[in-house]
C-alpha cells in the first residue's frame, strides 16, 4: 500500500481492510502532529512547548500526539511560519518579530523601550494579541499562545559605556529591529540565526550581538565574548500558531484541549521567562562575562534611537499601529491608576 502524503497524519487504531472500511463507521483514530521549533532541547521556550505537546497527549487521553522537532531539525525558522500557512505541518513556533517584512504590527513588541520589563510587555501583549490573531486568521493560521525572551541585551568583547564604541562593529541581527538598532548605532548588522551564533564568532562573521541572557548562556558567550551590557532594549515574542485547517478538524473536545493547554503553556512561559533571566545571568558571571547596567549617556543614545524607531514604526504601521498603541497606553494609565487607589486603600488611617 502506498504510503499517504497528507501532511497531518492519522494513525488508525487497528489494520482495516478496505471491505470493512465501508463496513465499520467511528473507527477510533488518533492525529499526530509534527511541530518545529527553532531552539535547542535546554531553551526554556522548548521546554515550556514539550511540557504544552505532554498536557495536550494527556488532556485528549492520547487523541492527538504532537511530536516536538527542535532546533531547526525539520524546519528551519524562516520557513516555520508559512510551512505551518500552507498545511506542510500543522503547528510550529517563531519569533514573532520575523514577521515584520509582511506586516509591521508584528516587530512592536521589539521598539527599543517601549516595553523593556515584564509588566510593560504583558500589557504591550493584552493590547496587541487580539489584532495581531485576527493578521494571522486572514492566512489561515491560529494564534494559540505567545511567551517573550528575557530583555535584549548588547554582548560585546569590549566595554560599551556611550554607544559610540559600537560604530563600525559587525553585529549579529535576528530581525528587522535589531538590524535597525545595529545601523543605528554604526554597527554593521548581519543575519545570524541562533544555532549558528557561535561559529559565527569564531570566524569573524560577527564581532557582537544583541540577544537575551538566555540565548548568551545557552551559546556559551564566554567562549567568544567578554562584555554583556544589561541594557533591557524590548522583550520579542515567541509564538506558537496552528493551521486553522487543521485545528477545525479535531473533534471540539480536542479543540478546547488545546486551547486549555495553550493557557497554561502561556501562563508558565511568562514566569520561566522571568527566572530565566537572571538564573542565566548569574551562569555568564560565573563564567567570567562582566555584567554592566547602561550608563546615563548610553541610556539617553538609546532612547533617543528608541524614539526615532517608534516614529518610524508607525509611519509603517499607520492607523493600526496608532490604536495599538493607544490601546496600550490605556493598560498602562489604568493599571496606574489601579496602584494608586490600591495605595490610598492600604495606606493607615490618621
Amino acid at each position: 500500500m502506498k504510503k499517504s502524503t497528507r501532511p497531518f497524519r492519522q494513525r488508525a487504531g487497528s489494520v482495516l481492510t478496505a471491505a470493512a472500511l465501508t463496513l465499520i463507521v467511528g473507527s477510533a483514530q488518533a492525529t499526530d502532529w509534527d511541530m518545529p521549533t527553532p531552539y535547542g532541547d535546554s531553551n526554556f521556550h522548548t521546554v515550556n512547548i514539550r511540557q504544552f505537546a505532554d498536557d495536550v497527549r494527556e488532556a485528549t487521553d492520547g487523541e492527538l500526539n504532537i511530536t516536538v522537532h527542535s532546533s531547526g531539525s525539520l524546519i528551519k525558522h524562516p520557513e516555520i511560519k508559512n510551512s505551518v500557512r500552507r498545511g506542510l505541518i500543522p503547528i510550529g513556533e517563531l519569533i514573532m518579530s520575523r514577521l515584520a517584512n509582511e506586516d509591521p504590527l508584528f516587530e512592536v513588541d521589539s521598539v527599543p523601550y517601549l516595553a523593556s520589563d515584564y509588566d510593560q510587555a504583558w500589557k504591550l501583549w493584552q493590547a496587541s494579541k487580539d489584532i495581531l490573531s485576527k493578521r494571522l486568521e486572514g492566512q489561515r493560521l491560529k494564534l494559540l499562545f505567545a511567551v517573550p525572551w528575557p530583555p535584549q541585551g548588547i554582548y560585546t568583547q569590549f566595554e560599551v559605556k556611550t554607544g559610540e564604541e559600537l560604530k563600525g562593529v559587525k553585529m549579529r541581527a535576528y530581525n528587522k529591529s535589531s538590524e535597525r538598532l545595529a545601523e543605528l548605532l554604526g554597527a554593521i548588522p548581519t543575519q545570524v540565526e541562533v544555532p549558528d551564533i557561535p561559529t559565527a564568532f569564531g570566524t569573524g562573521r560577527v564581532d557582537a550581538m544583541i540577544t537575551s541572557p538566555s540565548t548568551g548562556a545557552n551559546t556559551r558567550a564566554w567562549d567568544y565574548l567578554t562584555n554583556f551590557n544589561h541594557a533591557q532594549l524590548w522583550l520579542p515574542k515567541n509564538m506558537v500558531v496552528v493551521n486553522a485547517k487543521a485545528f477545525n478538524n479535531l473533534s471540539e473536545e480536542d479543540q478546547q484541549a488545546v486551547e486549555e493547554a495553550a493557557k497554561v503553556a502561556e501562563k508558565r512561559g511568562w514566569e520561566a521567562s522571568k527566572a530565566e533571566t537572571e538564573a542565566k545571568i548569574e551562569i555568564m558571571r560565573d563564567n567570567g562575562i562582566e555584567i554592566s547596567e547602561p550608563s546615563p549617556e548610553l541610556v539617553k543614545r538609546l532612547q533617543k534611537i528608541g524614539k526615532t524607531m517608534t516614529q518610524e514604526w508607525l509611519d509603517r504601521a499607520g492607523e493600526d499601529g496608532q490604536a495599538l498603541l493607544d490601546a496600550y497606553h490605556e493598560q498602562q494609565t489604568n493599571r496606574a491608576i489601579q496602584t494608586i487607589t490600591r495605595e490610598q486603600t492600604d495606606a493607615p488611617s490618621t
